[in-house]
Parts: C-alpha cells; structure tokens; sequence
C-alpha cells in the first residue's frame, strides 16, 4: 500500500466531542480517493491532518514508506511532499500563471524550471496562458492552474478541499471529467474531500463515506449503488439522497 492511515483521532480544544473518531484506510499509488460526507462530518478535519495542519490525539499515517506521523513522530507540513489545492485555489494575484507553477520549484535550476513548467502546462492544456494573471481566467482555468501548481514539484500526494465548489453546475460536469484525466496521466495519488455525491461518483476509484467522524462504508462507487459501473451514470442522481443519509 502507498498510504496507511490508522486509528486517526482528533478532538477540537473547544469540544468535548471527537471529530474523528478511530478513522483507517488505505490507498494504493496512483488511486484517486473521495471523503464524502455532509458539512460538519469531519471530512475537512481528516484531510488537516494528512497535510499536517492539525496535530491528531492519535493515530499514525505512513507515505511512501514514510513514517509521517505517529504517537512520537510528527513530520512538519513542508516536509511532507503533499501537494494541496485549496477550495479558493489560493493563486496568488499579482503573479502569472507561469510565476505560479514556478513558485513551489525552488529547488531546480532555471533550464529544468522551465522545463517542468511547460510540462504541467501541456498536461493541464493551458499553453498559451503562462502570462495570464488570474483574474483573465475562468473558473475552471484558476482551478487547472491551482492543480499545475500543486503537481510541478512532483509530490507523493495531493489533497483537494471541494475542488468544484466554485464553480458553476454547468462548468462542474466538464471539469470532473478534465480533473480525472490529469491525475490519471500524471499517476498522481490523491486525495480529495467533497459533500457532493455526483462529483465523488464522478472522480474517485474508492469513496471513503464518513459521518459523525466514524468511516461508515469504504468501496468504490459502483459497489456502494450496489450497480454495475455501466448502470451508474444515469441512477448517480437519483442515489445521492440515499447515500447521505443514514
């Protein structure tokens, strides 16, 4: 397994209530995963963690063979090798899209920056774009050059806080469909945490569904319709009600 998670706990200072609660699973290299859960389940709280912007009551997390975090190791959030793609996308403004990507490539020389940088840029289809700042894009442009940014330093992992919350019902269809693919070519693993049943449908090879911060079914969305993969994009609608309820 890639990632091994287990036995996670966490209790908010202002809270005599465990917002996670004994959560495990596991992911293999290249799987894309959905936490799927209502606000306030505990989603959000489980992917803090992972990025390690949260400091759990217990539990352990290993990567790649890494030991991440346990009862007496704790590896700071730079040093993780996780990518992360904020719900707002935190592009930063006065930089272009090309001076984005760059950001997190420090580490390189010059000649392999720009070499990294026209690649993501290939894989996110925005050749063309690397002088556009951020308010000339759409929606759906911001959120690919938000990915670019978080796959450029190459990371083990990537997390993704409501990748679709922004933007428009109509826009949301393609881009599902635009964000599989990337993760696919780039076989990055990742992570990725939603309340909306149709976008976890759309995106994951395995849901995590959680309430209460308790895991209540683990499988892949056609195993938890209780369909065949065939049957699920004309009944996805019709499950998301039953799904995120009890």
């Amino acid at each position: 397994m890639f990632i091994d998670i287990q036995n996670l706990s966490f209790t908010y200072s202002n809270s005599s209530m465990k917002a996670i609660n004994d959560i495990s699973f596991t992911v293999e290299k290249g799987e894309v995963i959905s936490i799927l859960g209502r606000s306030g389940s505990g989603k959000s709280t489980i992917l803090r963690i992972i990025a390690g912007l949260e400091m759990p009551n217990g539990g352990s997390f290993i990567l790649n063979g890494k030991k991440i975090m346990d009862t007496r190791t704790f590896i700071q959030p730079e040093k993780r090798g996780i990518g992360m793609v904020f719900q707002d996308y935190a592009l930063f403004p006065h930089m272009n899209v090309e001076e984005n990507i760059l950001f997190g490539l420090s580490k390189m020389s010059r000649n392999d920056k720009k070499k990294r940088t026209n690649e993501v840029l290939e894989l996110v289809e925005l050749e063309g774009f690397e002088k556009r700042y951020p308010h000339q894009l759409s929606g759906g442009q911001q959120q690919r050059v938000a990915l670019a940014r978080a796959i450029a330093p190459e990371p083990d992992l990537i997390l993704l806080d409501e990748p679709f919350s922004n933007l428009d019902t109509d826009l949301q269809v393609k881009i599902r469909g635009d964000l599989r693919r990337i993760l696919k070519k780039a076989n990055t693993t990742a992570i990725f945490v939603t309340h909306n049943v149709n976008d976890a449908h759309a995106l994951a090879d395995r849901i995590v569904k959680i309430k209460d911060g308790k895991i209540e079914k683990i499988g892949r969305p056609c195993d938890l319709l209780g369909l065949s993969t065939s049957e699920l994009p004309s009944t996805v609608e019709k499950a998301s009600e039953e799904l995120l309820t009890v």
